[in-house]
């Protein structure tokens, strides 16, 4: 079954609705809302995605997500996605948004935060295993080989920003 999303333009204005796979297969602009995950001590979570994940299969991320879904905000996403890939209903905070080339073509970054609990369980299917690093081992990783290359962009860039703002809280 398609996957339906909203192309945008260079500006991240909607054109239209497509097909994700066609979007991707020529290169046009969509959406992809992501989530950083950290817990009550700061630390953020890491996983290995699963090796027959169609996208980036067995390499690390710091973020979780997927495609911003027709009619959905950003916000709105990142929430879906994080209840379904960590079974937590929180409402996580945007952060920015960027123009990302991506490995596999360009899209729009929507980057969020939220605080949740360590000991929340992802769900297998999409997170093969799963670690919480701070800041100084987050650091060696994503500058690995191993690591999702579209997240070490979003990740150079949270790196840039002031971090005094709190993380929206889970529920």
């Amino acid at each position: 079954m398609a996957e339906l999303i909203e192309r945008v333009d260079e500006e991240d204005r909607v054109l239209g609705i497509v097909d994700r796979a066609e979007a991707i297969r020529r290169g046009w602009l969509h959406r992809i809302a992501t989530i950083v995950c950290r817990d009550e001590r700061g630390r953020f979570l890491v996983h290995r995605r699963p090796d027959d994940a169609t996208r980036f299969p067995g390499l690390c991320n710091w973020m979780l997500g997927g495609a911003v879904g027709v009619g959905e905000s950003y916000e709105e996403a990142a929430a879906r996605e994080l209840e379904e890939e960590l079974g937590v209903r929180a409402a996580p905070r945007l952060v920015f948004t960027f123009r990302c080339a991506g490995a596999i073509g360009p899209y729009w970054l929507g980057l969020h935060e939220v605080a949740v609990p360590a000991s929340a369980r992802p769900d297998p299917g999409e997170i093969a295993a799963h670690d919480w690093l701070d800041a100084p081992e987050l650091e060696l990783l994503v500058h690995s080989a191993e690591f999702v290359p579209d997240a070490r962009q979003a990740y150079d860039r949270y790196r840039a920003l002031d971090r005094r703002a709190p993380m929206a809280p889970h529920r």
